[in-house]
């Protein structure tokens, strides 16, 4: 069984990181719905394709593998008492820095070249903007990885919740004023009200309380004899390189749908991007990083090899169980609303297009990424270094598969292919995880794959089965809102029943997950 530290550490992390994912991604859904009634089309696809691509690669490529290399140090370790240790973290994650300057200016070089941008064009200086704010993000990124490494989640809380507010009251507030200012401008500067509160908020706190000394925050005296932690610095390595290949296997769709993709499908697949990924930011996300976090802890204890097996295979099984749950309810009843969803919350300019096709598509995926983010989640975080290289590898060819069956499918099916082509990618991964797992606990009865199927997954299924059926009998699009009422009706029995049925089969889950977030308040 998992002990009741290792419990309310996930717990707590697991609470702190859903609050964080509803800031960032709750706030600005209620502000990306607005603006998608008050900008065109081609504003739109700048905004959630080319600004998005631009910021990812840069922020992404940059601090990605120091991040990952940073939580599988012993975290124990990093503490007030020992700023020796604190400085040769330091030390590493400020090469953070030169790194993204250096992908900032080949990114605005390629950016300028491919486009045929002059200063003087307004996305053109919404891209220097843009790469602005992102220095400024790198500027306070080994002050968040610190704060992660110390635990402290709340400060995370409070400056990432006061950036996307700042950023959301920045954009619809130039929108709405009508300034006649560019689109892309807007845009631009709203990422860097955000890049300047999360830069603030980090370095106020570190510096107005003193958690540590000035020569520990930067060590970079002259004549510091202190050496990096090697084994820390070989690790940021390997996962940097990762890091170029993930880039590749998260974004390749949407480099792939700007090269070769109308205006349309770009926003169309940026509005299903945002909106359908909205379950993964909020729950899945978090979920995944604090199993991170306890699937590191737990392999890095120092219990015998006999009791650390049996806590991992509990984790894993448990987590795997519950965010399998979650992404079942997604499938059962959002392809099925996915018309509805954009009808009650767009104009009929999105809901009669492809979008809701795009959804559809999207709520079948989301089973696939809860399953590949908490499986990949434990290799990392138990892997040897020579097992994360043979992963790196795999990347290579996934991405390689990945990127041919992208341009393949946007051509014949648009957004919807792109998502066909991210399904397939993301079994491609699972399956090799699953064979890292499976080898990882042979000899041992703590896991198995078969238990981490959720008891009610028949009630869901049934629940698939009567939506479909109620959608193609009771809802009419030209008398939308009386049958939609129906329709709607029919899908809350559903889930009531489906609920009932799941409490019943998986009662010792779910109050193990009360007792969780009891024991952690």
């Amino acid at each position: 069984m998992v002990r009741d530290a290792d419990r309310t550490n996930f717990s707590r992390t697991f609470k702190y990181l859903m609050a964080m994912q509803f800031s960032a991604r709750g706030i600005p859904f209620v502000v990306n719905t607005w603006m998608v009634r008050h900008i065109t089309v081609e504003d739109y696809a700048l905004y959630a394709i080319r600004f998005h691509l631009f910021i990812t690669v840069i922020l992404f490529l940059s601090r990605e593998g120091y991040r990952q290399a940073c939580m599988r140090v012993d975290i124990r370790r990093y503490d007030a008492l020992n700023g020796e240790d604190v400085a040769k973290l330091m030390k590493i994650t400020w090469w953070i820095l030169p790194r993204g300057i250096t992908f900032t200016l080949f990114a605005c070089m390629y950016i300028f070249w491919s486009e045929g941008l002059s200063f003087s064009h307004p996305n053109a200086k919404a891209y220097l903007i843009i790469g602005f704010s992102c220095i400024l993000e790198l500027l306070a990124e080994p002050l968040y990885i610190l704060s992660q490494n110390l635990h402290l989640l709340e400060l995370r809380l409070i400056v990432e919740t006061a950036a996307t507010i700042l950023r959301c009251l920045t954009t619809y507030i130039l929108i709405v004023k009508e300034t006649g200012m560019e689109k892309g401008l807007v845009f631009a500067f709203s990422q860097v009200a955000y890049g300047v509160c999360l830069f603030f908020g980090y370095w106020s706190y570190f510096l107005l309380f003193r958690v540590f000394k000035i020569s520990t925050l930067f060590p970079f005296r002259v004549g510091n004899q202190m050496d990096d932690d090697g084994q820390l610095s070989s690790m940021c390595d390997l996962f940097n390189y990762q890091s170029i290949w993930k880039f590749f296997l998260q974004e390749g769709e949407k480099i792939i749908l700007m090269f070769f993709d109308t205006p349309y499908n770009q926003a169309v697949y940026g509005l299903i991007d945002k909106f359908g990924s909205l379950v993964v930011r909020l729950v899945f996300l978090p979920f995944e990083e604090s199993s991170y976090t306890t699937f590191a802890r737990c392999a890095s204890g120092q219990d015998p090899e006999g009791i650390r097996i049996r806590k991992l295979g509990s984790c894993l099984t448990e987590a795997l169980k519950l965010i399998l749950l979650i992404g079942l309810v997604v499938v059962a009843f959002g392809p099925n609303y996915s018309y509805s969803l954009f009808r009650l919350l767009y104009n009929r300019e999105w809901s009669d297009g492809e979008a809701p096709a795009a959804l559809q598509c999207y709520c079948l995926y989301v089973v696939a990424l809860a399953m590949n983010g908490t499986s990949e989640a434990f290799l990392r975080s138990v892997a040897t270094k020579e097992q994360l290289e043979q992963s790196n590898k795999s990347l290579v060819v996934f991405s390689c598969i990945h990127l041919v069956l992208n341009v393949f499918l946007v051509q014949s099916a648009g957004a919807v292919g792109l998502i066909v082509a991210n399904s397939l990618n993301m079994i491609l991964r699972i399956g090799y995880s699953v064979i890292f797992i499976k080898n990882y606990f042979r000899g041992s009865a703590s896991f198995s794959l078969c238990s981490c199927l959720p008891s009610g997954w028949r009630a869901l299924l049934f629940s698939f089965v009567t939506t479909l059926i109620s959608e193609r009998i009771f809802l009419d699009r030209e008398n939308f809102l009386p049958t939609f009422l129906i329709h709607f009706s029919i899908g809350l029995t559903c889930f009531c029943i489906s609920s009932f049925v799941i409490y019943r089969n998986e009662r010792a889950l779910i109050n193990k997950i009360i007792r969780l977030r009891d024991h952690s308040d």
